[in-house]
């Protein structure tokens, strides 16, 4: 977890598993080897959220403070050519990123970015909506309260690695929650299902066979993920929820692949990647998230020893 520079030899990637570089990601991406890892999970600062940094020493503005939003997205565009580059062509982006409301009107952020990226190459695969449910209570009585946030997932080819299986969610259909008419009933019944329902003609429900209909790990993935607000004590803002990071990784990658986060923040992605056996590099500017991650980090793996 030791801290790097633009001048680090990158000649092996040995050098660059399970460490934080410490700087602005435009240029360290620069110095990692092409097609060394496997996805990027990553949420970038929101267009004009917050100052992460209380001076900007080479009068440099950091990134989420650009005058205009088009500036920002054409910045993170940027960023994204340079990370083409070290991902594998198989690889996979999960970007997170807010939205902003400026002049009494939402910027649509996001979806800039996501349509940017896309115009400039990228696969747009899917837009996954966060749900939060225990999202800030707001003052605002014009519009609903916002208590969600996008995903999208991003591929450099067709031909990309996403395990489907290793986040399948609980089958619907028999449970409780089911809002099917007769619900569990139809379970193991011949002529189960309406005649006219959606299902007509299926043999197999028909005759009552409805578990040779459903995959037996689960149902597919939603595009709508519910998963609280992460907290950590230590920091001032908050962080990727752990939940939200596995799913990514679970699905986008296999043991011993490698995690690239280069806007790390207090290193959650690096403890996901941690805990289930694959490596991690990560890209921080601020020296006290570096220090906060690291120590995350660490109790992490006395953890698993």
């Amino acid at each position: 977890m030791s801290k790097m520079n633009s001048q680090q030899d990158k000649s092996s990637l040995e050098n660059y598993q399970n460490i934080i570089l410490q700087g602005d990601s435009w240029e360290l991406v620069d110095v990692l080897p092409e097609q060394s890892v496997q996805m990027i999970v990553t949420s970038p600062p929101y267009f004009q959220q917050r100052k992460y940094i209380k001076k900007d020493t080479d009068g440099s503005l950091e990134f989420g403070r650009e005058a205009t939003v088009q500036e920002y997205v054409t910045k993170l565009v940027l960023l994204f050519q340079k990370l083409k580059l070290v991902l594998k062509d198989n690889g996979t982006i999960w970007l997170n990123l807010g939205d902003k409301y400026l002049d009494n009107q939402l910027l649509g952020v996001p979806w800039r970015v996501a349509l940017a990226l896309q115009d400039d190459g990228w696969l747009l695969r899917s837009e996954i909506i966060w749900y939060k449910p225990n999202a800030m209570p707001s003052s605002v009585k014009n519009r609903p309260t916002t208590d969600h946030e996008h995903i999208f997932l991003l591929a450099k080819s067709k031909d990309y690695y996403y395990n489907a299986d290793a986040i399948r969610e609980q089958h619907v259909t028999f449970s409780t929650k089911s809002k099917m008419k007769g619900g569990r009933n139809h379970f193991g019944k011949r002529d189960g299902t309406p005649e006219n329902g959606k299902n007509k003609g299926d043999s197999n429900l028909h005759d009552g066979r409805w578990d040779q209909a459903f995959h037996p790990l689960g149902r597919n993935k939603r595009t709508v993920w519910e998963i609280p607000v992460g907290k950590f004590r230590d920091a001032h803002f908050a962080v990727f929820p752990e939940r939200l990071i596995e799913n990514c990784i679970l699905a986008g990658s296999t043991e011993e692949d490698i995690v690239l986060d280069p806007f790390m923040g207090a290193g959650t992605t690096a403890l996901v990647a941690k805990r289930h056996s694959r490596h991690y590099i990560g890209i921080e500017l601020v020296a006290a998230y570096i220090k906060m991650a690291e120590e995350r980090i660490q109790k992490v793996q006395m953890q698993l020893l």
